[in-house]
This record gives C-alpha cells, structure tokens and sequence, in this order.
C-alpha cells in the first residue's frame, strides 16, 4: 500500500530507524531522534543504490514521489540519479561562486590588452565605483533586470544621465562575457536600456571667438598665480589644440624639434591612429622653456616616463588634467571654458578668421570619417596645408594678445 501524509504526519520514533514504504522504491526512514528522511532505492549496472531525496516534512509526500519520478525517468535514459544530484551540488556551488565581481574582473583581464590604459583604468573604476558595492557580492546568473535598474537609477537619479548610460553598457559587456563563458544564460541589461531616460550629450563649454582675447590677456596677466608649467600647458593647448590627455601625457621622446612636429603614438590618441602636429616657432619657444623646467636625464637612468608635463607631487606620474581644470576655474572661467573647448574655439576661429577649410582643421583636431567606406578611401592628410595653418594660427593668437 502506498503512504498518505497522515501516516508520515503521525509516524512515531522508536528505538531503531525504520522505514515505511511508499511504492516504486520510494520510503521514508523514522530515525530515533524524530528525524524523517525521503529516500528512493534504485538498481544500476546491477548495483542497488539509495538516494537521498529530502527532510520530511520540508519535502512533503508529493514532492517525493515527484523527485522520485525525476530519478526513474533518469534511470530509463541511464543516467545514475545520485551522480547526478552529485553533479547538480557541485554545478550549483560554483554558479553561487561566480559572483559579478569575480566575472567582471575576468571580463576586464580578458580584454584589457585590447584597450589603452586610461580605457583600462576607467572601466575598472566605474565598476568599482558604481556597480561592485551593488551587485558585486551576488552570482552573477541570479541577478536579474530591476536589479541592475536599480543600480544604475541611483547613478540617473544624481543628475547623471551620461555616466548612468556608460555603467549600464558596462554591465552588458560583463553579462555577454558570462553568457559566452556559460556562468549565465542571458544578458538581462536588455530589457532595461529603454528605461533610462534619454539622455542628449551637450557640447562641451568653449569661448567665442570675440572672447579669446579677455581671456588671453587674463592667462598672460597670471594674477591667481599659476605655476610656470601649468601655465605654459595652458599655452601649448592652446597653440596646438590637442586633447588634454594627448597633453599631459605626451614624452619628449615623441618631440622632434629641429623638424617642428610633434608625433603622438596611436595608442595614447583616441582613434588609435598616430597624429602629427606641426609646431609653430611659438609653439617650439614653450617646449624650449618647458625643456629647461621639467626635462630631467636621471629620469632616463630611473626608467621612469619622461613626461613634459611630470606631476608635482606624484614622481614618475603625469600632471593631472584637474590642474588643467583648475587652473580654469582659477581664471574664472569655470563653465565657460574645458580643455577640450581650446579645441572648438580653434575650429571656429581658424575657419571663420583665417578661411581655412574644414576639412584641414578636422585632420587636425584628429578626427577621421565615422563610416568605414570613407574612412578607407579618405586618406589625405593634408599635411602640407597644416605645416601653414597651424603656424598662421599662433600668429593670429600672438596678434590678439598685442591688440589688448
């Protein structure tokens, strides 16, 4: 006869453990201490094996002989049902020890010789910043949409729509590396990316053209006192109208001034592509100054970067682009003026006040065409044209600060 949970409710403990049978193998044991423990008896490969199934009544009658029938089913297809539960513990233990963070941090090993070290060193501190005190610590194939919604609602919430844009793509990549490493069976990121607000990237803050000669005269005064080298950065930037990293950054190693240019590898550029920047003779007179300031030849023997811009407290770093920022602010131009607006402000002048074509200010500022076709085509360089242009900008520059 079959078991009913009456009986499995009322059985009673006696000296020795003892079993009360259900059907098809399946039987509950009473132990001595009151304990009732499921188990299914089973023959394999002409072995008779017993496989434990569960508590009674945590697992109750029904979910017995369902457990049962999952074993039997096995069975019928060969496959040993405690090997297989063995298996099922141990798959599971280490799905719970794939945490986010622990398959972030492999994403990020996996792949980070494919990025500059910037890129590296700014994906791993958004993630630490921003996702792993979140969702760090849960396994990854458990996490699902309005968690990470809710991590990066935080980020949107303080005004930050942008930076909540770039975690949330973030943690995509990481959820697509753990679905191809079989840790998790989809990437979840899916559903929410239209439950962001959008979110319209504004121009970065740049001066007018009528506006550079205040502040020309401004930076040339130096009345807040800038230190020599910030202050000469301010110049080069200017002259040269480079990105602020490509800046701070760049070695005298990549100078060549007899030649007057100036060649900065592909990897420390945005597009990954080598550019060159004609230096104006003012722009060789700054890099003479900065030369006899901050060139040092024991650093050669240390191994250490030969920055043109070495930061002042940090041996063997570069000059932080928040001194740049601050020197900005100093001026008085916070929110009127970033590092990269040095670069628009460049464009409008070179093209509105010197008729240069845009074409030749765009090689310039390094950008190349998005679309692949044209960016295989469109190879000019326009270099001949920039040799004069970046030299008839600095004049134009030293020609505004006569006139105030």
């Amino acid at each position: 006869m079959s078991l009913s949970d009456l009986a499995c409710r009322y059985a009673k403990p006696q000296s020795k453990p003892y079993k009360m049978y259900d059907s098809a193998g399946l039987f509950l044991e009473i132990r001595p201490t009151g304990k009732s423990i499921w188990r299914f008896k089973y023959k394999t490969n002409d072995k008779e094996k017993v496989l434990t199934i569960g508590k009674y009544p945590k697992v109750s009658l029904v979910k017995a002989r369902e457990a049962r029938d999952v074993a039997l089913n096995d069975l019928e297809n060969g496959i040993d049902p405690a090997v297989q539960k063995k298996e099922d513990r141990l798959l599971a233990k280490y799905k719970s020890a794939q945490t986010f963070e622990r398959v972030a941090r492999q994403w990020h090993e996996e792949y980070q010789d494919r990025w500059s070290k910037r890129h590296r060193d700014t994906m791993l501190t958004r993630l630490e910043n921003h996702v792993f005190p979140y969702l760090g610590s849960l396994p990854i194939a458990e996490i699902k949409a309005p968690i990470i919604y809710a991590c990066v609602k935080k980020i949107e919430d303080r005004k930050n729509g942008e930076m909540a844009k770039r975690i949330l793509q973030i943690i995509g990549q990481v959820f697509r590396y753990a679905v191809l490493t079989g840790r998790a069976e989809d990437d979840v990121t899916r559903n929410i990316r239209g439950g962001l607000k959008p979110y319209e990237k504004g121009h970065f803050a740049a001066l007018a053209i009528d506006e550079l000669p205040k502040f020309l005269k401004q930076l040339n005064k130096n009345e807040v006192r800038l230190y020599r080298q910030t202050y000469l950065a301010m110049r080069l930037m200017l002259l040269t109208f480079v990105r602020t990293s490509e800046l701070i950054n760049a070695r005298w190693s990549e100078f060549n001034l007899e030649n007057a240019v100036w060649s900065i590898p592909a990897e420390r550029m945005k597009m990954r592509i080598a550019h060159t920047v004609p230096l104006s003779k003012q722009a060789i007179e700054i890099l003479k100054e900065l030369e006899v300031l901050t060139k040092k030849p024991s650093n050669a023997r240390c191994n250490l970067p030969d920055f043109v811009f070495p930061s002042v407290t940090k041996r063997g770093k570069a000059m932080s682009d928040g001194t740049l920022l601050m020197a900005i602010r100093r001026l008085k131009y916070q929110g009127k003026m970033t590092g990269h607006g040095f670069r628009a402000s460049a464009m409008s002048a070179i093209k509105e006040r010197l008729g240069y074509r845009h074409e030749v200010v765009d090689r310039q500022l390094a950008h190349f065409p998005r679309n692949k076709i044209d960016r295989a085509y469109d190879r000019a360089t326009y270099m001949q044209e920039r040799n004069v242009m970046m030299q008839d900008w600095s004049d134009y520059i030293e020609k505004l600060e006569s006139a105030v």
